[in-house]
C-alpha cells in the first residue's frame, strides 16, 4: 500500500495475524483511509499499545497495518528489510570509481580519496563512500547515532566533526555490514554531503541544502 509517494508499506490480512498476541483496545482511529479499529500487541509479557490498525471501509476491509516502528524484524521473502519495503521503482547502484573526492569543512580537509565508491540512488544526490584510511579521524568524534536505510541496512558507526571548539553533529557514517546489493560500501565512510564541501576531481559539487536523506 502506498501511503506516501516515496515508499510503500505492508498491509496484511487480519486472519494472518496471530490472534494470541492481539489486544483489542476498543477504540477507533481516524486515518487518511477512513476509520480503523485499534489493537495493541502483547509479546512475551511486553505490551505495545496502539500498534495495529484494522480497516473496515472499502478496499482495505479486513487488512491490518502493523506499526513499522516496532522493535521487530521484518522479512521480505527470506531477506531482512529495514525501515520500509523497498520501492520497486527506485534503483540504487554502488560503483567503484577512480575519481578523486575531497571532503572539506570550513577549509579543513577531512578526507581525500582516489578510489571511492559512488552510490547513485533515485531522487537523491550522489553519495561518496571513502576508504577509512583516506579519512582524517583526528577531527571526528564517535556518536551514538544509529540510522537505517531500506536499501543499505543499518549503520555501524556515526561521527561528528570537531573543529576547534565547534562540534558539527553526525556528519559521517559507515555500514560495516550493508545489504548484499550494497556490499561495495562495506567499511567505507560517507559524509553528509549537504553539510560539508565536496570536491570531485578538483571541482566543488553544488548540492541543495534541503536534499532528503542523510544516509
Amino acid at each position: 500500500m502506498w501511503e506516501h509517494p516515496h515508499y510503500p508499506r505492508y498491509y496484511v490480512p487480519l486472519t494472518d495475524v496471530d490472534a494470541a498476541v492481539l489486544v483489542d483496545e476498543h477504540g477507533t482511529a481516524d486515518t487518511q483511509f477512513g476509520p480503523a479499529a485499534r489493537f495493541g500487541l502483547r509479546v512475551d509479557d511486553r505490551r505495545h499499545p496502539d500498534s495495529v490498525a484494522v480497516f473496515t471501509p472499502g478496499k482495505l476491509t479486513g487488512l491490518a497495518r502493523i506499526d513499522p516502528r516496532l522493535p521487530a524484524t521484518w522479512l521480505e521473502e527470506d531477506e531482512q528489510i529495514f525501515v520500509h519495503p523497498r520501492n520497486p521503482y527506485a534503483r540504487v547502484d554502488a560503483l567503484r570509481s577512480t575519481r578523486t573526492v575531497r571532503i572539506e569543512l570550513a577549509g579543513v580537509v577531512l578526507a581525500e580519496c582516489h578510489s571511492p565508491v559512488m552510490v547513485f540512488e533515485t531522487g537523491l544526490p550522489t553519495r561518496h563512500y571513502l576508504n577509512r584510511t583516506d579519512v582524517d579521524f583526528t577531527h571526528l568524534l564517535p556518536s551514538d547515532t544509529v540510522t537505517s536505510c531500506p536499501y543499505k541496512g543499518t549503520t555501524s558507526e556515526y561521527w561528528s566533526v570537531k573543529l576547534g571548539d565547534k562540534v558539527f553533529p553526525d556528519l559521517a557514517w559507515v555500514y560495516n555490514f550493508p545489504t548484499r546489493e550494497m556490499s561495495p560500501i562495506a567499511g567505507m565512510v560517507a559524509f553528509y554531503d549537504e553539510k560539508v564541501d565536496v570536491f570531485v576531481d578538483g571541482r566543488q559539487v553544488a548540492l541543495p541544502a534541503n536534499s532528503p536523506g542523510a544516509d
